[in-house]
Parts: structure tokens; sequence; C-alpha cells
């Protein structure tokens, strides 16, 4: 089973409230609100964003990485690589 599975719920929980973020910040430019406002959600936006990816990393380590006695050498490199191409892609 994946680690996003079994936090299902949770994790939907996150994604749900990042949309409502996005939605509202939607408004308050459909709105013409003050760029102060804008930033103030995009800001808000973001940090859940990065919230969200930092709990999928961390379970993705701890299942994929550190987890040395329920996966092989080679299941641990492979997970150390996709977590290096995600973090490449994340980054730029």
């Amino acid at each position: 089973m994946s680690h996003t599975t079994r936090e299902k719920s949770k994790l939907l929980s996150r994604v749900r409230r990042i949309r409502g973020q996005v939605e509202a910040l939607e408004r308050a430019l459909e709105a013409e609100r003050g760029c102060a406002e804008i930033l103030q959600q995009i800001a808000a936006a973001r940090g859940a964003i990065n919230g969200l990816m930092l709990e999928v990393m961390e379970d993705h380590i701890e299942t994929h990485l550190a987890g040395a006695q329920t996966t092989s050498a080679a299941e641990r490199r492979e997970g150390a690589d996709e977590l290096i191409e995600v973090m490449r892609t994340y980054l730029r």
C-alpha cells in the first residue's frame, strides 16, 4: 500500500484547503483588491503547497529511504532517484 493511500484523507483535506485559498485569490483578483492583499493570499497558497509537498516528501523518505529494513538497496536507490528528480523540478 502506498504511503499516499494510507494518508489519503489527510492529504485530500490539505488539497481542498489549497483549492479554497486559490479560489479566494481568484475572487480577490476579479474584485481588483489591493496588491498587498493579493500578495498575502499568494504567500498563503504557496505556504500551503509547500506544506503538502513537505508532508508527502517526509512520508516518501520514511517509506522508501529510511525504511532500510523493509526495502532493498535497489529500492532505496530508486526512491532516492525519484526524490532527486522531483526536487529538481520543484526548485526550478
